[in-house]
């Protein structure tokens, strides 16, 4: 994070390049047991959440990720009825998936409370779903959660977690994905965040090379904007043991629930890959 006055803004290093936002104030700072919180107030983009230095979530923009990481792997699940959502202490995701009237109960595992419960201070809308009945917040190890627990106990899991270092650097393991495909029931979807494919295309062919050899034989990388975060152009991979051959066209088309970006044709759409990706994969 490089600091001057009256901005915001995280540098790629890696990429020589960085992604700036104007900040009004800053609102909030904590360092709690796990990492570095802020919360400022932009000129543009609303309220903007930012974890060790690198953007999480802001208001204007958040659609664009929650809808994608939740939204697309539900509709392509025959019935998903229960959902677990590693990490995502932002409870974006948490009210996307109950929106899903099928869903009868969601757990959002997230090993750090202060994220939600700054969260419910900064960004309510997101959190407008966490009294919801059908939803469980837990407030710990999201490894641990799905290495303990019990064999076909779940049909999506979605992985949302931040990038992987830290806290969220075993959840992209083949030991995590392994664990994963033991708790899904049969037909069970794993969804995960799988960074910038212009800027970490790397770890996109491991996380494809580990999840085949973790049993995932079924594997799809869906591609959407998303401005804060590096180069502006990210992804979501599901994952399952059983094929992933369509989604529930006309049930996107029927949904009950307003979306602002995700269609039918937009999931469609995110299906295709660029050429350079379909080649680096080739072998993945």
């Amino acid at each position: 994070m490089f600091e001057q006055e009256g901005w915001f803004t995280e540098v790629y290093p890696h990429h020589g390049s960085a992604f700036s936002l104007r900040v009004k104030e800053k609102l909030h700072e904590e360092q709690t047991p796990f990492q570095k919180i802020e919360i400022y107030d932009t000129e543009w983009f609303g309220k903007l959440m930012v974890i060790d230095g690198c953007t999480m979530v802001s208001e204007r923009e958040n659609f664009l990720y929650h809808e994608m990481m939740t939204h697309p792997v539900l509709y392509t699940h025959s019935s998903p009825e229960t959902v677990w959502i590693i990490g995502g202490g932002d409870c974006g995701s948490l009210r996307e998936v109950l929106r899903h009237r099928e869903v009868k109960t969601a757990v959002q595992i997230e090993i750090d409370e202060r994220v939600t419960r700054l969260a419910e201070t900064y960004f309510p809308d997101l959190c407008e779903s966490n009294r919801d009945p059908r939803a469980e917040l837990l407030f710990i190890d999201g490894l641990r959660w799905v290495k303990e627990s019990p064999p076909n106990s779940v049909d999506v899991i979605v992985v949302d977690s931040t990038d992987p270092v830290g806290p969220a650097e075993g959840l992209f393991n083949e030991a995590f994905y392994r664990d994963c495909l033991r708790c899904l029931r049969p037909g069970g979807i794993l969804a995960q965040q799988s960074e910038s494919p212009l800027f970490h295309l790397p770890l996109i062919e491991s996380m494809h090379r580990v999840m085949r050899s973790a049993g995932f034989a079924h594997r799809q990388t869906l591609f959407f904007p998303q401005c804060i975060y590096p180069s502006g152009w990210w992804s979501g991979t599901i994952a399952s043991a059983s094929p992933l051959d369509r989604f529930r066209e006309e049930d996107v088309r029927a949904k009950p629930f307003d979306t602002r970006y995700y269609n039918a044709d937009i999931h469609r759409a995110a299906l295709i890959a660029p050429e350079f990706f379909r080649k680096a994969l080739q072998h993945s």
